[in-house]
């Protein structure tokens, strides 16, 4: 057996011995003792267990590195599947990667470029300038002749960890085995579809280890900006670029985060934000196509001297295209869809418009949340935020539970392009705040919702005008059903369906709530931002609305649970 076969095995078998230990604990924790009257002592020791889990999983991931910090950091920001108790302890794996010894990494960059280093450039700087988990990267500048041919000299540039691909399968190959296993207890199966969910991973992880997809994503972006005095992308050199190693223009400027920096080169830290605003909504309201990592390692404020009236005086310099996200046809049909059903009050096509969207999965038992919301609508669709304020906190926290309770049973994750959007709209967020207090997110949203309104009116009358058909036909069938009911209740064949109460008993206590509430939270809150653009009043009763789920958010995880 080579040393290679022996390590692949070894690092096969310790994931695998990793789950199934905790497995089996969850086995005999959430379903044995449960069912021995122990259900109380499990509940009290759940966080702490699960917590305990996710420390040791972080250890393993440290410990055998590369893909394995990838899983950690990719369940780290699934807040729609995970508990807070695993995310919080696998945020710190953003920031711990250890770097590959430059003597491999100078071993594997030569083997890919078929030369050595010093021919292949004028330089090279040792130290890495940033490590990730699946590559590092490093300055470096071009021979005159390559400089000459590219317009450039200072590089940086990207190395694949040596024998990632292996590490990638073997590492996949241990989560579809994982997936297969929990996919077949029933209790996983109706909350998540676990293989589908490593799949999404496994594309994910895949398309970042091939630097020309990365390549693409650059320039399919920059045709996007192509000719927008806002932007700019790093070129790539080509001719020392392969799957494995990535050379590109080195565009490092001031941070964007670095304030002082930016005052110091004549750059209003809030002009900053409203153009990073602005480049970022064009990306997901125009283009389609968009940075779904825009941190403060990936931009840069690039002062311009030669800038035109009425032109910003800086450039916002975007780096790290591995991730990048997509608004498909279908998710902005279903937004749409959803944007009509909170306008119309109506709870079961709102429930419709999140499940077009991919976020039920097709076993989702909607009428509780149909419910919960048809309440939400009836009791506080009619307030502003003046009439909320005055509303008892208690009844707040009691919708909360009650809400909670519809929340619990429900199997959904978001979809992946749905998660991007919020990461790419959080991250924007969190940046623009940052750089200016006062500012404001939906004066930056306003223009895009007004035009999507514009855009999609013609459709939004079709679809009142369906829904009008629709009750229309309803009533025309209400008699001859209530005609029936009384028929089956005296022939005594009317039946009451007890499984809702069975499910109940079966629930892990706060599963993803929150994230489904946060969810809801952000539906009514931007379908109210869009109405808001043709019917202020309307609008902002609907963004009064949204506060209910985001309540429940922050509360419905405490507190003493209702009776069943």
């Amino acid at each position: 057996m080579t040393t290679d076969t022996a390590v692949t095995r070894g690092r096969y078998r310790r994931i695998m011995r990793f789950a199934w230990r905790y497995m089996l604990q969850a086995w005999w924790y959430e379903l044995i003792l449960p069912r021995i009257g122990l259900g109380a002592f499990v509940a009290r020791g759940r966080a702490a267990r699960i917590q305990r889990i996710a420390r040791r999983f972080h250890d393993l991931a440290v410990d055998l590195g590369g893909l394995m910090i990838k899983v950690g950091q990719f369940m780290s920001s699934r807040l729609d599947v995970l508990p807070p108790e695993i995310t919080k302890e696998l945020e710190s794996l953003q920031d711990e990667v250890p770097a590959v010894p430059f003597p491999a990494i100078r071993e594997h960059a030569e083997a890919e470029l078929g030369m050595p280093l010093d021919r292949a450039y004028a330089s090279f700087d040792e130290a890495p300038l940033a490590a990730a988990s699946l590559g590092q990267a490093h300055r470096a500048t071009l021979r005159p002749a390559d400089a000459d041919d590219t317009g450039f000299a200072d590089v940086v540039v990207k190395i694949q960890r040596p024998g990632i691909e292996q590490v990638v399968d073997v590492d996949l190959t241990a989560l579809r085995r994982v997936a297969s296993v929990l996919s077949r207890v029933r209790m996983v199966r109706q909350h998540v579809d676990l293989p589908a969910l490593i799949e999404e991973f496994a594309a994910t992880s895949l398309e970042e280890i091939d630097y020309f997809h990365e390549a693409a994503n650059a320039a399919r972006f920059a045709e996007n900006f192509a000719g927008d005095p806002r932007v700019s992308v790093p070129e790539v050199a080509w001719e020392r670029s392969n799957r494995r190693v990535l050379t590109l223009e080195d565009v490092s400027a001031i941070k964007i985060n670095d304030q002082e920096g930016l005052r110091a080169a004549g750059i209003d830290p809030n002009a900053v934000a409203r153009v990073f605003a602005e480049v970022m909504f064009d990306q997901l309201f125009v283009d389609g196509y968009f940075h779904a990592d825009p941190h403060p390692g990936n931009l840069f404020v690039t002062p311009r001297a030669d800038a035109a009236e009425g032109e910003p005086p800086f450039r916002l310099t975007f780096v790290d295209f591995g991730m990048m996200g997509e608004v498909p046809d279908r998710l902005r049909h279903g937004l749409q869809q959803l944007m009509i059903a909170v306008a119309a009050r109506n709870s079961r096509q709102l429930v419709q418009a999140i499940r077009d969207v991919g976020v039920l999965l097709p076993t989702a038992d909607t009428g509780e949340l149909e419910r919960a919301m048809g309440q939400l609508f009836s009791r506080f669709g009619g307030m502003g935020f003046a009439d909320l304020q005055e509303v008892d906190i208690r009844e707040f926290e009691d919708f909360a539970v009650e809400f909670g309770d519809a929340m619990r049973s429900l199997p959904f994750q978001l979809p992946e392009n749905f998660l991007l959007i919020i990461r790419a709209v959080s991250l924007t967020s969190g940046m623009c705040s940052s750089l200016n207090p006062k500012f404001n997110m939906w004066d930056a949203v306003e223009p895009y919702a007004q035009q999507l309104l514009r855009d999609e009116r013609g459709n939004v009358v079709k679809a009142f005008a369906k829904e009008a058909v629709s009750i229309g036909g309803l009533m025309m069938r209400m008699p001859r059903r209530v005609d029936d009911l009384i028929t089956r209740l005296d022939d005594g064949k009317l039946t009451v369906d007890m499984s809702r109460l069975e499910r109940r008993f079966a629930r892990l206590e706060g599963l993803i709530r929150r994230a489904v509430s946060m969810m809801l939270f952000a539906a009514l809150l931007i379908g109210g931002a869009l109405l808001r653009a043709s019917d202020l009043t309307f609008g902002v009763v609907l963004m009064s609305v949204s506060v209910l789920p985001a309540l429940h958010a922050l509360l419905g995880g405490f507190g003493p649970r209702r009776p069943s």
